[in-house]
């Protein structure tokens, strides 16, 4: 994993919240780039549970922003953007008729390909369709990084969003960011709007302590620290992405 990019390590986050879930006595630490996770079961046996669970739309009437519930073995209800916390709503990527659920779902499909049951799943990029009907595409939350520069038309020569054309997305990031963000979230960097920061940390962990890591509480995350910008990625001012962090300036 590239810890610059937020998408990704919150998708670690994401990870290690459903092992944890499935098997309790799991912990996960960071270590040379990757997240390493312990006392849990099989990474392929874990991503087959997280892909075979039928995920629930809890509000039929809210297409574009209902909770979503991840059952049984995990029982994991994703609510966090349902908030009217100005600092937490700015981390809420999607907008307009961007439907959460159908984003999800689709990116929890696309993992279902043979390909992404290996340590490299968060590099793995395709384009996602929509399980009901295939032959649509799927656009992405735009949690990763890798999306974000190339999404405004000041950067490409024209904005991808406003002409509809689809790109390939890295699954597994979008779908366990949007995880991981339940529990863990980057702090807000004071009069800086929709600037972030979190922190990587090195010793086993639970998952119960991953916000006090992130938040760079820790001995062994206080200097781990990087920052990055919820960024607006289209003229409109509504849709927005996560940039590339870089490390937290030293206070």
């Amino acid at each position: 994993m590239d810890v610059t990019n937020p998408g990704q390590f919150f998708a670690c986050c994401g990870l290690l919240e459903l092992a944890s879930r499935s098997t309790p006595e799991a912990v996960g630490w960071f270590e040379q780039n990757s997240l390493c996770v312990s006392r849990s079961q099989k990474l392929t046996e874990l991503l087959t549970a997280i892909t075979g669970v039928a995920l629930r739309q809890l509000d039929p009437n809210d297409t574009t922003a209902s909770p979503i519930l991840i059952p049984a073995p995990f029982d994991v209800r994703l609510d966090w953007w349902k908030t009217k916390d100005r600092t937490v709503s700015d981390l809420k990527v999607w907008a307009g008729t961007m439907e959460s659920f159908r984003i999800a779902r689709a990116m929890q499909n696309a993992m279902r390909a043979p390909d992404f049951a290996s340590e490299n799943l968060l590099n793995i990029g395709v384009v996602a369709f929509d399980p009901d009907d295939p032959k649509k595409k799927v656009e992405p939350f735009y949690f990763d990084a890798r999306r974000g520069p190339n999404a405004h038309s000041r950067d490409v020569g024209f904005a991808p969003n406003d002409l509809g054309v689809t790109t390939i997305a890295s699954p597994s990031v979008e779908f366990l960011c949007l995880v991981g963000l339940q529990r863990t979230k980057p702090l807000p960097v004071p009069k800086m709007p929709r600037v972030f920061d979190y922190h990587v940390w090195t010793g086993q962990l639970p998952a119960a302590l991953m916000p006090a890591a992130a938040a760079g509480i820790l001995p062994d995350s206080y200097g781990n620290g990087y920052r990055f910008e919820s960024w607006f990625r289209t003229g409109q001012r509504k849709h927005k992405a996560f940039l590339s962090a870089k490390p937290k300036p030293q206070s």
